[in-house]
């Protein structure tokens, strides 16, 4: 498991864009479509999120430990989940579970107002410390429990969920406006399946199924 203590090296290498491109090329391969997210992708040094012992191999496409207990995302599912928000300009978003906050800069690359909660103290702080994020005024960082979202931010216009719900938390729905699209990977602890939820009133939602993916899972509270 990696340290708290991440080591991170802020240099972004010709050699580190190449790499990014060629990033960017095997998810379109894989089925991303949506050249905004594609680009946001490609204009994100995934290495910075990283710890050093990680960088050679930064920009394969797989997850990667950050710390307790928690990992970066692989940048398919990234893109997969942005791709589904269909996000734009100026969106007011809540992303549940902040982690590296690589997912939350792509969000902000899009140009979304993203508000993001992480519930492990450690990794807030670390974030907290990340010279990288500067770059997005348009993101803010939360401590707490993402099962109760930011009730007074709301009503977002997207949700994102990045960890592994058992049920739809109740909660983020009310935070929804009318029209409104949560995306949450829902399911046991072996393998959720994507789901797009549109709020049509208050009380009627539109659920789409999509494909299967692996999270960490979604806890309560917060520590």
């Amino acid at each position: 498991m990696v340290n708290f203590v991440i080591m991170r090296r802020y240099e972004d290498t010709y050699k580190q864009k190449g790499l990014r491109r060629q990033l960017v090329d095997s998810i379109r391969q894989k089925g991303i479509t949506d050249e905004n997210v594609l680009a946001a992708i490609g204009n994100i040094p995934r290495h910075f999120f990283l710890d050093t012992a990680f960088e050679s191999i930064a920009y394969e496409d797989r997850a990667f430990p950050i710390g307790e207990g928690q990992t970066i995302s692989q940048p398919y599912t990234v893109a997969y989940q942005s791709q589904l928000l269909e996000i734009k300009p100026y969106e007011k978003v809540l992303e549940i579970g902040t982690g590296s906050a690589y997912q939350a800069c792509v969000l902000a690359e899009l140009k979304a107002n993203v508000f993001t909660i992480e519930r492990q103290k450690k990794l807030f702080e670390l974030v907290k410390q990340f010279q990288f994020k500067s770059k997005y005024p348009n993101l803010r960082f939360f401590y707490g429990d993402g099962y109760e979202g930011l009730s007074s931010y709301a009503p977002f216009d997207k949700i994102l969920v990045t960890a592994a719900a058992p049920q739809i938390p109740e909660k983020l729905l009310q935070q929804l406006k009318i029209g409104g699209k949560m995306v949450i990977p829902v399911g046991g602890q072996d393998v959720q399946r994507m789901l797009r939820i549109t709020k049509v009133s208050d009380t009627e939602f539109d659920q789409e199924l999509f494909d299967n993916f692996t999270f960490v899972p979604m806890l309560a509270g917060k520590r």
